[in-house]
């Protein structure tokens, strides 16, 4: 039998962690999550035979930002990953999976779809499910068999959000829900998703002080990917 005496911080409580870290689904976080020490957001959209995916730029420690040229979205062949919360775990969480890709891109000899690799993210975050990695993935693709979009995220233990309209993660996660509601539109060209993305980002970042600074936005057609610099506010 332990018997624990004085006051208990949460780190000494595992158990907190399920209550606390792992909300995604209700975007709760505080300056104390490790989601929230070096900011970021994060958005997926889909559109009539395209996709969309943006992020920010910052890179922060809480109120301090430590660099303004911080992307965070990945590109694995035609799948691209969105990945937001500890900029440590983002770093080791791509190179990872950068290396499951490249193994399967050599066991299967074919390119990865975004279902693939939506699994393949899942099973890696919930390998680890009892010592977290503190990210908040988003994939965006298009299947070349089908031909139709694909978006989805995941909490950090890999349990997979689909969905036919828009994604969102980091800390600006809120903002990013309201201003998404409010522009996004079903059966959207590439270029009218351009301009929807890039304002509910830029919106939505202008209003959390943990995430701008500018913004990378990826517009993914059965042909082409159009790669777009955004210039925010720079406060």
């Amino acid at each position: 039998h332990l018997e624990l005496h004085g006051h208990l911080t949460r780190l000494s409580l595992p158990c907190n962690y399920n209550n606390y870290y792992y909300n995604n689904n209700n975007q709760q976080f505080s300056m104390g999550s490790p989601f929230a020490i070096n900011g970021g957001a994060c958005v997926a959209m889909v559109g009539k035979d395209c996709v969309a995916i943006a992020c920010d730029l910052r890179l922060g420690l809480q109120a301090l930002t430590v660099s303004n040229n911080y992307p965070k979205i990945f590109p694995f062949g035609d799948v691209y990953l969105g990945l937001t919360g500890l900029a440590t775990d983002i770093s080791t969480v791509s190179d990872l999976l950068r290396y499951k890709v490249n193994m399967y891109r050599l066991r299967e000899e074919r390119a990865i779809s975004p279902q693939t690799m939506a699994n393949l993210v899942s099973s890696s975050l919930y390998e680890r499910r009892f010592g977290p990695y503190f990210v908040s993935p988003v994939i965006a693709g298009i299947n070349h068999t089908s031909g139709k979009p694909f978006i989805c995220g995941f909490d950090s233990i890999g349990c997979i959000d689909f969905a036919k309209d828009f994604i969102v993660s980091g800390t600006a996660s809120d903002q990013l829900f309201g201003m998404c509601e409010g522009l996004w539109e079903p059966d959207l060209g590439p270029d009218e998703l351009f301009e929807t993305i890039s304002q509910a980002l830029l919106s939505a970042v202008d209003r959390d002080a943990l995430s701008g600074w500018g913004a990378h936005v990826y517009i993914v057609e059965k042909d082409k990917v159009t790669k777009r610099l955004l210039k925010g506010r720079q406060d």
